[in-house]
């Protein structure tokens, strides 16, 4: 067997050198922070969304990039893979809403230790403020990495560096930079997973309200291309919440004037029952104010928001509301509209979209077409899920493989 250097302690780095150890490899691994695992420690809100407990079909289903790709990794670590390898080695799981599954502890520092336990068991030589700055090649080949400016020799390298999402835990672009030395193409990194900022002021208005159960659409044109039912919330630049940043991976590489936006505050209610619904309400409110009536069906301040989008008066009494009025409200209550302005940046951005381009990749063994003995794996590769788990099953299969073929 041979002498394998991981680059990057983050999910896929951590996972490739256990895997890499197991086959009997002396793994070298070279984490540039003071400690492993410093993304993860923040994913999930701390808590460490480790997958989805999803089928793989379910899973390539919530890839936007470049799934095919993906398939051959997958199957070899499946997310019930994932699972296992979490509970036979002493972290208890716990399956949430979605399919998510986190930690029994919530704590994102009991996963860190676990990977970084079976890294120790296996015999990973965890080299900590160790800066990889470029790889050694021979000829078509890589022979080793140039560490703190000094040279170290191996047999194969892995390259799990991450994107440039959160550049504060080391994911600063390193891998597309030794990638690009090898002659490899970069598909251009852009913000994925991130909140959207949007046209207008009216958000300003209505900014820390968080929605349940709404559907949120985009269209380009006259066409859908995306609609969600979930959890979403306004911010002060725009939108967020899960059904918006998922809704980001896809028009990521869009031209956003393009683009619009709507809201369906009741998607459970047809228009006909909505309107039936409003009838009752003012019919309750009669001599009171619209707006009071309206604050039975949202939060005060964006009802006010909606009604001003229905072209109604907020001062109108109930019994005073026109046919038409009714209409419009209800109008704007299933089809609130409005328009992107740009995504927040990529620093913000949960995942980089975009990367080493995959055709230049053996999805079989994650292995470089271009340079022998040259693996590359995770969020450094042109591969992007949604939001749920699914980003660091990529990362996880990929390490896997990764791991498994480098020798």
């Amino acid at each position: 067997m041979g002498v394998v250097i991981v680059v990057g302690g983050g999910a896929s780095g951590m996972i490739s050198a256990i895997t890499s150890a197991k086959q009997g490899n002396r793994v070298i691994l070279f984490e540039k922070n003071e400690k492993l695992g410093k993304k993860l420690y923040i994913t999930g809100k701390g808590r460490c969304n480790v997958t989805n407990d999803c089928s793989v079909t379910d899973f390539i289903n919530n890839v936007p990039t470049n799934p095919k790709f993906l398939y051959s990794a997958i199957n070899a670590f499946t997310p019930t893979d994932v699972m296992d390898f979490f509970e036979n080695n002493g972290l208890n799981l716990k399956v949430e809403r979605g399919k998510r599954v986190f930690p029994a502890s919530d704590k994102s520092s009991d996963v860190i230790k676990t990977l970084e336990k079976c890294c120790k068991s296996y015999g990973v030589e965890i080299k900590l403020n160790s800066n990889v700055n470029s790889l050694i090649l021979d000829d078509d080949k890589v022979i080793g990495v140039n560490v703190n400016n000094e040279k170290v020799y191996c047999d194969s390298v892995i390259v799990c560096t991450g994107g440039l999402s959160y550049p504060l835990t080391g994911s600063t672009g390193d891998g597309f930079k030794f990638a690009k030395t090898c002659g490899h193409k970069i598909i251009n990194p852009v913000a994925s997973l991130v909140g959207i900022e949007i046209k207008g002021d009216f958000y300003k208005k209505v900014q820390g309200i968080s929605l349940k159960n709404v559907q949120f659409t985009a269209m380009r044109g006259q066409k859908k291309i995306y609609s969600e039912f979930g959890e979403m919330l306004f911010t002060h630049y725009g939108v967020s919440g899960p059904i918006v940043l998922s809704c980001s991976a896809i028009i990521n590489k869009m031209d956003l004037n393009d683009i619009s936006f709507s809201i369906d505050f009741k998607p459970a209610l047809s228009e006909e029952v909505l309107d039936n619904r409003l009838i009752r309400e003012f019919e309750s409110f009669d001599k009171k104010s619209l707006a009071n009536a309206m604050f039975t069906l949202l939060p005060k301040n964006l009802s006010q928001v909606v009604i001003e989008k229905a072209s109604v008066s907020f001062s109108k009494k109930c019994s005073d509301i026109t046919v038409e009025e009714r209409k419009r409200l209800v109008f704007a209550l299933k089809n609130f509209t409005f328009k992107p302005r740009s995504l927040r940046p990529i620093e913000e951005a949960i995942i980089t979209s975009g990367g080493i381009d995959v055709k230049e990749i053996n999805p079989k063994t994650m292995e470089s077409k271009l340079i022998k003995n040259l693996y590359f794996a995770g969020e450094v590769l042109d591969v992007d899920c949604f939001t749920g788990g699914f980003n660091i099953q990529a990362a996880f299969s990929t390490g896997f493989v990764a791991g498994q073929n480098a020798k």
